[in-house]
């Protein structure tokens, strides 16, 4: 009996240290550092993958300005499980919407008890409350009765929106989009080339300088005496003289 154990004992130490030993290498082997950013780059993929921020939304009016009422019509499929918006139709979950863009919020389909979060938000459905509903109504009126989550793509929200307001009696122009801010790189440009330009009015011409520049004359020229007062050297080395 003590001889099986110890043979036993001894192969499950053996296993253990063998075990041990492939733990060590392959550690080794495979041994990597986590990455300073998680994840796999896409190319032209912004947010959590590539570490940049996802492009930041722009106002209701921007999309609303290309939106497709057909295209809104099938979004808004997903809506007809508590929604009507034909004219005349009843109540469902929710109200009937029909005609819904500038009503007063929580006023809108008479008979239908709305949440107190919606009856006394106050103001009216414009399309900037509706965007923002659609977008999250959770967020938009805390505490409604309302389950949808909402359409995360605003031009899905604008389609949709466009389509509200197409099952109307008397539809309501879409706004336009908003005018594009000057680019900043522009006015930056413009300023330098304007201050180049008054630098360089500010130069004199280089005519001017020219006729400023004093003229040397022969006297100026010459150091020491004038040049008549010079007496010329003769051939034998004297200086020659004026005879009276």
């Amino acid at each position: 009996m003590d001889n099986r154990s110890n043979t036993i004992a001894g192969w499950v130490l053996g296993a253990g240290i063998v075990a041990l030993g492939v733990t060590i290498v392959t550690g080794e082997m495979f041994h990597a550092e986590r990455p300073e950013k998680m994840g796999y780059p896409v190319e032209g993929v912004t947010g959590v993958e590539t570490g940049g921020g996802a492009e930041a939304e722009k106002p209701a009016a921007f999309y609303l300005a290309s939106a497709d009422p057909a295209k809104g019509a099938e979004t808004f499929k997903k809506c007809t499980a508590c929604h009507n918006a034909d004219k005349g139709g009843p109540n469902l979950v929710g109200p009937n919407i029909y005609g819904i863009v500038d009503q007063p919020i929580g006023k809108h389909a008479a008979g239908f008890a709305y949440s107190p979060a919606i009856s006394g938000k106050g103001g009216s459905w414009t399309w900037d409350n509706l965007f923002a509903w659609l977008k999250s109504p959770s967020s938009f009126a805390t505490g409604t009765k309302m389950t949808f989550a909402g359409l995360s793509n605003p031009q899905d929200r604008a389609n949709v929106i466009a389509f509200l307001n197409s099952k109307s009696d008397a539809p309501k122009p879409m706004p336009a989009a908003p005018a594009a801010a000057p680019a900043a790189g522009g006015a930056a440009a413009g300023g330098t080339t304007n201050a180049a330009a008054a630098a360089e009015a500010k130069q004199p011409p280089q005519g001017d300088k020219a006729k400023d520049q004093p003229i040397l004359t022969e006297n100026k020229a010459t150091p020491g005496k004038n040049v008549k007062d010079m007496a010329a050297p003769s051939v034998d080395g004297r200086a020659s003289q004026t005879k009276k």
